[in-house]
């Protein structure tokens, strides 16, 4: 049986870059699970690759088919953005393992959906210093930067990945991102002993 690896992390801990790097080891043959978004797509984003951008309506659409696995809402100084991970074909834990980024409610949803045995948390870690540096540096790149947004999102990880939220979820495994080779080898570690016992 496959396993999801669920990679969670406030905004700019890293998550996109960890997730592309494991992606791309071979040795890992991790499958990612794209997630669908209404939010806007941002300049370095490309569609069916790092999410599925969609409209409301066709979320409705997949709400009424009863095919949305896990679904969230952002009130966003820009309205309101939803993400979800859609029941699309995607997901065969008889055949492959899988990597998903995520929010703790996403992690405790997809327990629910395919067994907490199945859903295997990895949750990175970075100073808030640092995170408001590297998030700082993203928007600039952004055609129209919204720095309202940014602050509104920093301000809520702090509540979204409190350590209260994490115990709650049984999460007591960190990794530390300052290092990104040294966080690396620790994830794909714990992924190697998950899927291999070594």
């Amino acid at each position: 049986m496959g396993k999801i690896f669920c990679l969670m992390g406030k905004s700019s801990s890293g998550k996109d870059t960890v997730f592309k790097l494991l992606q791309e080891d071979r040795e890992l043959n991790l499958k990612p699970i794209i997630p669908y978004t209404t939010r806007p797509q941002r300049n370095n984003e490309t569609n069916g690759l790092d999410y599925y951008f969609i409209d409301e309506e066709t979320l409705r659409q997949y709400n009424s088919m009863g095919k949305i696995i896990e679904q969230r809402e952002y009130d966003t100084v820009n309205g309101k953005w939803y993400y979800c991970t859609v029941n699309d074909g995607q997901i065969d834990l008889a055949k492959e393992n899988y990597l998903l980024i995520g929010t703790l409610p996403v992690y405790k949803r997809m327990q629910r959906y395919f067994g907490a045995e199945n859903i295997i948390p990895l949750y990175i870690e970075v100073d808030d210093a640092t995170r408001l540096e590297r998030a700082l540096f993203r928007e600039k790149q952004q055609q129209r930067p919204n720095y309202e947004e940014l602050c509104r999102r920093f301000l809520a990880d702090s509540n979204d990945f409190c350590v209260e939220k994490l115990t709650e979820c049984g999460i007591k495994k960190f990794y530390c991102n300052n290092d990104l080779k040294g966080c690396l080898d620790a994830i794909k570690s714990e992924i190697f002993s998950v899927i291999f016992g070594k």
